[in-house]
């Protein structure tokens, strides 16, 4: 897990070198003012020479002053160093989540996702900070200390030989207890958040049906579920500090029992056990902080582990087929006994030898049941999923030798729930094309219906949509979309029922929009109202993952009973409404 980490500090490896000399330098100094101090009693007070006091009191002072100077210099460097280890993390797993397809992310919850970019790698960063100045210190002063301390008095060093064993098989015990809870810590943590996303993204519907009572009480059992593991681990750790002390305390009342009567006997100096005692706090400190450091890396490794997880998630579609210069020409489309499902373990194919010509510039309407595979249909023309058998081509090649990038710079999808960002309307069409000119921001608003509202609109196209689009209607939004991809001036256009949400005028005023602006791109209109498409050139009828039928509108009314009993349908709601 180290070796799969520590690419992350480049760029800050000089930081953790200085930081760790820091640290070191830090702990030497502090571990020699005890040695001072013992001159001072034995030598200076004992012979009462005031010089000699004053010479190794202005020592003791300078050391101090060292000491603390590398001590400020570990703790700026090992900040410098977890910050920027926590920021280079942050980016990579960012940027392999932004090379996940669909299926791939459908692996983790967003709320997961989202903790392994935020907390966990918080902890991580956190843990390389502590454990830069932790991991240095506390066994420089352990080694040192001891090996002091024994200088000073061997016998009396013996008591080391009974607390350093209890407080490694404590530490020991502690670590097996504690590791698992911490990997549920951060699984509980994900649970919550999921339920904080879904409450505030649909927050809408949480008022409309008046749910607030049931949202409230899923986040208390989940936040109370969060807090009762948090208290199982924490709780473990907090038994750490007073088990701890007492094993300390312990060992200093030993040494003043023993000592004392060393010192007593004459066979120990007074300043020489002073030194000790010093020693002796000095030696399990250090043992406390290696416990805090087994500690914070007990949680870190759980979190190491979920942020690996993303990091090892092969992305399910590569460019690894990808011709060197392949360009889409134009969008012709072809589908070549094409088959899919969404589980490749799964029984049932969500589409099954698709057989489909669609010539360049050719307006197509999709129609079918929900479930019929429609949307999955027109996804896998950019590759936002992989046929599991056959060949999809685009412009006469599989869409497998264009890179991604061209390949879906190439298509526009509107999709019927659509996104918007925060910023300004101008912010989000330029997504289209971001260098379009104010007059091709004004033509595309025209195409696509979104002037009739945009004159309304406090600031014109520098309106602030605010998060997720919140000042404008769902129809507004889906119109904002259909302008966003006619900017991209596409090979190929896909309407994923995205004027759903537009009255039947709209929509024609659109639709013609679209064949005037857009004369050479293919469009792909998935629509339920059969007036939608009822003038594309191609008509597919979808049900149950088969293209049950294909032709044009005049054709299929003779010869598709699907497609005319959904026509029928919608003309007798027509009458009746009438």
């Amino acid at each position: 897990m180290l070796k799969k980490l520590s690419p992350y500090t480049r760029g800050y490896r000089k930081w953790i070198a200085l930081g760790v000399v820091c640290s070191a330098m830090d702990a030497i100094f502090q571990l020699l003012i005890p040695l001072v101090m013992a001159d001072i009693v034995d030598v200076g007070i004992a012979n009462a020479d005031t010089n000699f006091i004053v010479r190794k009191g202005v020592l003791m002072v300078g050391m101090a002053l060292v000491a603390l100077a590398f001590g400020l210099g570990s703790a700026v460097f090992s900040s410098r160093a977890g910050m920027g280890f926590g920021a280079n993390l942050r980016e990579a797993e960012y940027a392999r989540v932004q090379s996940f397809s669909f299926s791939n992310i459908e692996n983790f919850s967003t709320a997961s996702l989202v903790t392994r970019l935020t907390s966990d790698v918080n902890s991580m960063q956190m843990t390389l900070m502590m454990g830069m100045r932790l991991l240095v210190r506390a066994p420089v002063m352990l080694i040192a200390a001891l090996a002091l301390a024994i200088g000073l008095s061997r016998p009396l060093s013996r008591v080391f030989l009974v607390a350093i064993p209890l407080l490694m098989v404590f530490i020991s015990i502690l670590m097996v207890k504690v590791g698992p809870l911490f990997r549920i810590l951060q699984e509980k943590t994900d649970s919550l958040n999921l339920v904080v996303q879904e409450n505030l993204t649909g927050i809408r519907v949480v008022k409309s049906f008046v749910r607030e009572s049931h949202e409230k009480d899923k986040f208390a059992e989940r936040n109370n579920g969060l807090r009762s593991t948090s208290e199982k681990a924490f709780g473990a750790v907090v038994v750490n500090m007073p088990v701890m002390m007492l094993i300390v305390y312990g060992t200093i009342i030993a040494v003043m029992w023993f000592g004392g009567k060393m010192v007593y006997a004459g066979t120990m100096a007074v300043g020489n056990l002073t030194a000790f005692f010093t020693y002796i706090m000095e030696i399990l400190i250090s043992l406390m902080m290696v416990s805090m450091i087994f500690m914070m890396m007990s949680r870190s490794i759980a979190c190491a582990k979920r942020i690996c997880e993303v990091l090892d998630e092969v992305p399910a579609i590569t460019d690894d087929r990808a011709q060197s210069g392949a360009r889409v020409e134009a969008g012709s489309i072809d589908f070549d006994h094409v088959s899919f499902k969404y589980n490749t373990n799964g029984a049932e194919w969500v589409l099954e030898n698709i057989n489909l010509h669609i010539p360049a510039g050719f307006t197509v309407g999709i129609l079918g049941g929900t479930g019929s595979g429609k949307s999955t249909l027109v996804s896998l023309i950019p590759r936002l999923y992989e046929a599991q058998s056959g060949t999809v081509s685009v412009g006469g090649r599989p869409v497998a030798d264009y890179t991604m990038e061209h390949l879906r710079d190439a298509v526009s999808v509107v999709l019927q729930n659509n996104t918007l960002f925060s910023g300004t309307i101008r912010e989000n069409l330029r997504w289209g094309n971001p260098k379009a000119t104010e007059e091709q921001l004004q033509s595309a608003c025209r195409a696509a219906c979104v002037d009739e509202f945009l004159s309304r609109m406090p600031d014109g196209l520098d309106t602030d949509l605010g998060q997720g689009g919140v000042n404008v209607s769902g129809g507004q939004k889906q119109r904002l979309c259909i302008a966003r991809a006619i900017l991209k001036q596409p090979k190929i256009l896909i309407l994923d029922d995205s004027t759903s949400a537009v009255d039947t005028a709209t929509d024609a005023k659109i639709r013609q929009a679209l064949r005037k602006d857009l004369t050479g791109t293919t469009k792909l209109v998935i629509a339920q109202r059969v007036s939608s498409i009822a003038d594309a050139d191609l008509i597919l009828v979808m049900d149950q993952g088969h293209v049950a039928a294909q032709g044009t509108h005049k054709s299929l009314m003779k010869t598709c009973e699907i497609y005319r009993d959904v026509y029928r349908s919608q003309q007798e709601g027509v009458n009746i409404g009438g």
